[in-house]
């Protein structure tokens, strides 16, 4: 009962800072509002040795090759990055349509014609990484509905907060709990549903960045069932209030397995492609190989 009282008492503090943030931030332009949070990053990274602690030594795990210095710089721009996507998420209300388009470069629309053309409905294969929130409205602003499957927050004040934010920006939020039956008939009517397969499971243990990793199956069990094609979709930062959001050709089944796990593989393959590529924007203090460490596969 104790413990249950301090997460409650926790969780009301977290929504109050969040809230005093969120109407310093929404003051701010695009720009100063990255700058700010560049600079919370940066204060977090020097005062969280858990999470700090968590980012190298997934690094070490993940890119072995690397130098003791050279992840100790990814580590330190992971903080930063996290720290402008959260204070760029607290604007949300102020960001508009506009300017969203203004920001993001796109690539590969092609592929989204081509997944909508076979009438199963998308599948939205993103992470992370990046800022996906920005995606999410980008897809709104350009006339289509972004589906997405979202944990909810421990707090129920801190969850309504989400909620609002993401509702704003125009994301229609399937809670994880019961969102299977909700997926399938959006999907039976041509919609796009993301999903962000890239936390820690117990589900299944494929390859991540050559290491066993808990992975969920659920994208390749959902495709398998309805044909929906599995479309990578990353909105990377590249500049001061810039994005390039890559869209990515319909994942292809792994070579040589059968089943969900090809696609699983695949899936995981689409993923760690983009992080290879901008190391610094995925979420590296999450424990992404804990189940596998549970289970004595690393």
């Amino acid at each position: 009962m104790r413990s249950q009282k301090r997460k409650e008492l926790e969780g009301r503090l977290g929504a109050w800072f969040f809230r005093r943030i969120q109407r310093w931030v929404e003051k701010k332009d695009a720009l100063q509002a990255e700058k700010a949070g560049a600079k919370l990053g940066r204060f977090i990274y020097r005062v969280s040795k858990k999470h700090r602690n968590r980012a190298l030594a997934n690094l070490e795990l993940a890119m072995p090759e690397l130098s003791i210095q050279e992840r100790e710089r990814i580590a330190k721009g992971v903080f930063e990055h996290f720290g402008m996507v959260g204070t760029d998420f607290m604007r949300t209300m102020k960001r508009s349509d506009q300017e969203v388009i203004d920001s993001i470069t796109m690539e590969g629309f092609e592929h989204v014609e081509s997944a909508l053309a076979l009438g199963k409905g998308v599948l939205v294969i993103t992470g992370h990484f990046g800022n996906w929130e920005r995606l999410g409205q980008y897809a709104r602003a350009k006339g289509f509905t972004m589906h997405v499957v979202a944990r909810d927050a421990n707090d129920s004040k801190m969850n309504q907060i989400m909620m609002d934010l993401r509702g704003h920006a125009g994301l229609n939020v399937l809670p994880r709990g019961n969102a299977a039956r909700q997926m399938l008939g959006l999907l039976k009517d041509n919609q796009l549903v993301a999903v962000l397969p890239d936390q820690n499971s117990s589900e299944t243990f494929v390859p991540f960045f050559g290491k066993p990793c808990g992975t969920v199956q659920g994208p390749a069990v959902l495709h398998l069932r309805t044909g929906a094609p599995l479309l990578p979709s990353f909105c990377a930062r590249v500049g001061p209030g810039k994005y390039r959001l890559m869209i990515k050709p319909h994942i292809q089944p792994e070579p040589g397995f059968d089943g969900p796990e090809a696609y699983t593989r695949a899936i995981n393959n689409a993923i760690e492609e983009v992080i290879r590529e901008y190391p610094e924007q995925w979420l590296w203090l999450h424990d992404r190989w804990k189940s596998a460490r549970r289970a004595g596969l690393l």
